[in-house]
């Protein structure tokens, strides 16, 4: 038996997968997710030993560890090949400190589960990354100490089993300063002047603009009226006519973010809904006589790299399927956040002849569905650009000016993968000088419009935007803040609760702290400084309790000097 060696993954579904793919004298066990944490009814930090977290083996993690044991004991080298992010080397990190020093650890970073990424995680062995664990370990800390901190006087000032997260409270301010500036918005009414032309059958809105080559902006009702009065019977002449082509580069291809935000869009899923999914496809599924396959690559991701063996193949299967006028002179180049990890790809299909419909039979409706945005985004990102061509039109009527613009395609490019192909237009040509012919002339009404309420894939936008947590936690915080009952979600938008807004203003007046926005995007700036090795666990960790601590006097003093009657946990 000491011929083996024993792969260790957290979940089932990638053991499963794994077995299938590998030799038989690889021995697969699953972890089934973390096997320490935190305590429950405690803090589990020693503050005055430099933070250091007291994890405790998770309840029911018993039997799955000492199977662990065993396994290991049998075979001549353990490999670890949790996932490759924070939360996978956590779990690594874990396993090996129970499995102890009598075993031969190594950690493979697996990218795809197909028989390539496999045999390239397992020729490319590394030890355990330290410093992305510490990394981990400090925002598991961080939370803890304001969760544990901070929520008994929430449960005190308003009510029991309220939470007060280190990210979530800094994502519920986003929602309800959204919402308080929506509330105190005040409509302006303004008006605008329109007209249908039409040449040659082609019919087209024209825009007023100017009169007397000065511009019109947010007309008033009574200056609308008397306009459409000095243009009753007049004609449209053509003023000029400019043609031009501009060319449009696809899409980058999907990184977490970008996909949550899409998928929500276009699909309609939640951020939570997505990323399970996407979690399925990355571990592998049964694709009957195709076997157990991973169709995707790692899902959490910042990167929007290719790989260049992957990049190659992906030009060869556009040259053949599409054509060398949707091949591009070379291969399209995106730019990473510069916090990316770039030795993660962006999310890709793990090989492009498992084209959706090829594998439809086998995926559920929103497998499918996930795996075909994402197929084709990648598909789309390495394809020619669009190229359009776009028509600026002026037109006279007596003393004023109006404007249209049209726009046609020349050619679609990566849209004949990402949106379809359109039917062909034709843009007609005009003549400075000519007459148009006047269908109608209208005068409309608008009210200038409030920002609009937060949805999923605009909030995680917006996260992402300011810097507050990572792709990875986006699910999780969205979560937690319908869980808690701070939001709620009404036609996928997000709506302030009372409560969460009472919630929002008391943690707004008594910890500033937390809910800064550019405090919580330095925190996890800190954070990927530890996971490069630049600054230690410790260091953050003092950083942050020091203020910190100082509102927590602050807040348990005002709260009693207001009357309520608090004690420290």
């Amino acid at each position: 038996m000491k011929d083996r060696e024993l792969i260790i993954v957290e979940s089932p579904t990638k053991a499963k997968t794994l077995k299938k793919l590998l030799p038989k004298n690889y021995l697969v066990e699953a972890s089934f997710g973390h096997i320490k944490d935190l305590p429950e009814k405690r803090l589990g930090v020693k503050i005055e030993e430099g933070f250091l977290p007291e994890y405790e083996l998770i309840k029911g993690k018993e039997r799955i560890l000492r199977n662990l044991k065993n396994t290991a004991k049998l075979c001549s080298r353990v490999i670890l090949a949790t996932d490759p992010d924070r939360e996978g080397e956590a779990i690594a990190w874990h396993i090996a400190e129970e499995l102890g020093n009598k075993v031969q650890l190594q950690r493979a970073l697996i990218y795809e589960f197909t028989p390539q990424g496999i045999k390239e995680a397992l020729t490319n062995l590394t030890p355990l990354r330290e410093n992305l664990y510490r990394a981990q370990q400090a925002r598991r800390v961080l939370d803890r100490l304001v969760g544990y901190k901070v929520s008994p006087l929430l449960w005190k000032a308003l009510q029991g089993g309220l939470s007060a997260g280190r990210v979530q409270s800094a994502a519920l301010r986003l929602v309800y300063e959204r919402e308080t500036e929506i509330k105190n918005f005040v409509p302006r009414e303004y008006w605008t002047i329109k007209a249908l032309l039409e040449k040659d059958g082609f019919q087209f809105w024209v825009k007023l603009i100017e009169k007397k080559g000065k511009k019109l902006t947010l007309l008033k009702e009574e200056e609308a009226k008397k306009i459409l009065k000095e243009l009753e019977g007049k004609s449209f002449y053509v003023l000029s006519f400019t043609k031009k082509e501009k060319t449009k580069k696809p899409p980058p291809p999907f990184i977490t973010s970008t996909l949550q935000q899409e998928a929500s869009k276009v699909l309609g899923f939640s951020v939570k809904e997505t990323m399970s999914i996407a979690q399925k496809l990355y571990e592998g599924l049964p694709l009957g006589p195709l076997g157990q396959r991973g169709l995707i690559t790692y899902m959490r991701t910042d990167s929007v790299r290719i790989s260049p063996f992957f990049q190659k193949a992906t030009r060869d299967f556009i040259l053949k399927f599409y054509g060398k006028e949707f091949l591009p002179s070379k291969p399209h180049t995106f730019k990473s956040p510069k916090e990316a990890q770039e030795a993660h790809e962006a999310i890709r299909p793990t090989s492009l002849d498992l084209t959706p419909e090829r594998i439809r039979p086998y995926l559920k409706r929103k497998e499918f569905e996930l795996y075909g945005l994402i197929w084709k985004r990648f598909l789309a990102s390495q394809m020619a650009e669009m190229r359009l061509e776009v028509g600026k039109l002026r037109v006279k009527c007596g003393d004023f000016t109006f404007q249209g613009l049209m726009e046609m395609e020349k050619f679609p490019g990566f849209m004949v993968v990402w949106k379809g192909k359109k039917e062909e237009d034709k843009m007609p040509s005009f003549k400075e000088g000519e007459e148009l012919l006047a269908l109608k002339i209208e005068a409309e009404r608008h009210f200038t419009q409030p920002p609009p309420p937060y949805t999923e894939a605009s909030l995680v936008k917006e996260l992402e935007k300011r810097g507050i947590g990572r792709p990875s936690t986006y699910a999780t915080i969205i979560t937690t803040l319908l869980e808690r009952g701070y939001v709620k979600l009404q036609n996928k938008v997000f709506y302030l609760t009372e409560l969460g807004e009472k919630v929002a203003q008391l943690l707004l007046k008594h910890f500033p702290t937390i809910m800064d926005l550019s405090f919580t995007n330095k925190m996890e700036e800190e954070l990927d400084r530890i996971a490069n090795g630049f600054v230690s666990f410790q260091e953050v960790l003092a950083g942050f309790y020091g203020p910190f601590s100082s509102d927590l006097q602050r807040a348990y003093k005002e709260l009693k000097d207001d009357g309520s009657s608090l004690h420290r946990p």
